[in-house]
């Protein structure tokens, strides 16, 4: 079922054509993605049957979400994931008219050589759906976690399950982070002025866009191959 979601994910991303500009296919595609795959991972859990055993332990000890976790790789994510959200913001505040009159999908910097007036730029019209995406996969990984740590299932099934589910929100944050960063970048780069000012938001994007793509490429092994890392320190 995880591997169903993501192949779901991808068909979508390949058949349906959200704008017939590439980059603005880029920043929605990710998120439609993101949420399959997510789906994918909850539909894995409820369709599976926890071993059933001769003898049934009750175990004193609470259960908790936390004490399953990877928790490297869970703050790494969450960061990424205010990172995102900042980058969100700055490109909310900055964002103006576009060429053909629609709002808030450009931006626009005056140089000593004129105005440039540079698209797409992930305004609000292309926030809100990241944002969206990102909030109702959160939602779901959170009760997808919760479920997980309550059923009777074993410590590693239960391991496997979360680091299942914490891969699937890790590429619902990483793959998106990835599109806007390099969206970004673009269009700093277009520039044809601004200096060292530009230099640095350059290296700061280029940063962001390698980081996320790998971080995105991890949480994607970690969604399917889960057992992998199951022996991992947490």
């Amino acid at each position: 079922m995880r591997w169903a979601g993501a192949a779901t994910g991808v068909a979508v991303n390949a058949l349906v054509s959200y704008s017939p500009e590439p980059d603005v296919d880029l920043l929605y595609g990710f998120p439609v993605f993101g949420l399959f795959v997510m789906l994918g991972v909850y539909a894995s859990d409820v369709v599976a049957r926890p071993s059933q055993g001769w003898v049934r332990v009750a175990q004193v000890t609470p259960r908790r979400i936390r004490d399953h976790v990877p928790r490297a790789l869970t703050a790494a994510l969450t960061g990424q994931a205010v990172v995102l959200t900042g980058l969100l913001i700055v490109a909310a505040a900055t964002a103006s008219t576009d060429a053909d009159g629609r709002s808030r999908r450009a931006l626009t910097v005056t140089c000593p050589a004129g105005t440039q007036l540079l698209s797409p730029w992930p305004g609000p019209y292309y926030a809100w759906p990241i944002l969206g995406g990102l909030t109702v996969g959160t939602v779901v990984c959170a009760v997808l976690l919760r479920r997980i740590t309550a059923r009777s299932r074993s410590d590693d099934q239960r391991r496997t399950g979360i680091r299942a589910a914490i891969g699937a929100w890790g590429v619902m944050v990483s793959a998106p982070l990835f599109a806007v960063s390099l969206t970004m970048g673009v269009v700093v780069l277009s520039l044809s002025c601004a200096g060292g000012m530009k230099d640095a938001a350059l290296w700061g994007l280029a940063l962001t866009a390698l980081t996320s793509a790998l971080t995105a490429c991890h949480c994607l092994c970690v969604l399917l191959l889960p057992q992998a890392y199951v022996k991992a320190r947490p």
